[in-house]
């Protein structure tokens, strides 16, 4: 647990230097462009889908006319909006976190192994490609993940539940990589996320529930709703920062790991050769009763009494 905690506050502070802050930018810069340009293109096609998907289920729609009748006829123009976000989000969330582990995280090992780990050999066993790639299945499958327990998402607590394990999850897969993708060999790399893989998860958990703040903007008024393409700018750059300090908190741990495990090889090291210095034991192999070699006349030498 200390390194644990150790880490975390190593990350806080480091993600409010003025480096971290500008290069949190860049994921904002291309998610933003990239939701206002769809959202412009298919903004309100998307609205009226989901209202037309929800006219033609007979169920729904009923219930929908009962709750129109209490809540204003605006209620389910509200409800299309927010059906609309509540689908945006999981890509929103899921590009930006591809987007801090391909630009974000590698600065991010670079400034803590400048700073903490100066003397820690670089024996790079993880190329940036099989990253990318690594990032990009592990995110289709937690989307695959977020589209499959939507329903359960309507249970009470599911919805506070399921999210941040899923986002959690994806993180411990994609930053615990990063973070060693420099410094460790594929045998030092699959040793240490085995090993400390709940550490590494219950960081990738806890970044999942910070995940959940920014879905509280939308919560504050409905009338941002209306303002959702702007609104949405604010809610990236929450995440955006949330996962560099993500990838602050998973490099200061991995790499205390990762000196912990070659300091642990170094003094093994250093035993090994003054055993092997040591004479060797020599093995003596015991005769079997009747291989044994005696006198001519086939007494035993060691048999005082025949003598």
């Amino acid at each position: 647990m200390k390194p644990l905690f150790d880490s975390f506050w190593r990350a806080v502070g480091y993600c409010l230097t003025p480096r971290m802050l500008v290069l949190s930018l860049l994921p904002l810069l291309v998610t933003a462009v990239l939701a206002l340009g769809l959202s412009y293109l298919f903004w309100e096609q998307a609205i009226d889908a989901v209202r037309s998907t929800l006219q033609s289920w007979a169920l729904v729609d009923s219930f929908l006319r009962w709750l129109s009748t209490m809540l204003g006829d605006q209620f389910r123009t509200v409800l299309a909006l927010m059906i609309v976000v509540a689908l945006s989000i999981p890509f929103i969330v899921a590009l930006v976190l591809v987007l801090v582990g391909l630009w974000t995280t590698p600065a991010a090992v670079a400034m803590v192994a400048r700073r903490r780990f100066a003397t820690l050999e670089r024996r790079h066993g993880g190329a940036w490609w099989k990253g990318a790639l690594l990032s990009l299945w592990y995110t289709l499958v937690a989307l695959v993940a977020v589209l499959a327990t939507l329903p359960l998402w309507l249970i009470p607590g599911f919805a506070l539940l399921l999210p941040p394990i899923i986002w959690g999850w994806l993180a411990a897969k994609v930053m615990g990589f990063d973070a060693l993708a420099e410094h460790a060999t594929v045998p030092e790399r699959e040793a240490i996320l085995r090993a400390h893989r709940w550490p590494l998860l219950v960081i990738g958990i806890l970044t999942g529930f910070l995940c959940g703040v920014p879905s509280l903007v939308w919560t504050l008024s409905p009338m941002l709703l209306v303002l959702a393409p702007f609104v949405a700018i604010v809610c990236i750059w929450l995440y955006t920062l949330i996962f560099t300090f993500s990838a602050l908190w998973f490099t200061h741990y991995a790499l205390t790991a990762l000196e912990r495990l070659r300091s642990a090889e170094a003094k093994m090291a250093a035993v090994h050769p003054a055993m092997s210095a040591m004479p060797p034991l020599q093995v003596v192999e015991e005769v079997p009763p009747h291989e044994r070699r005696g006198p001519p006349d086939g007494t035993d030498p060691f048999d005082l009494g025949a003598r």
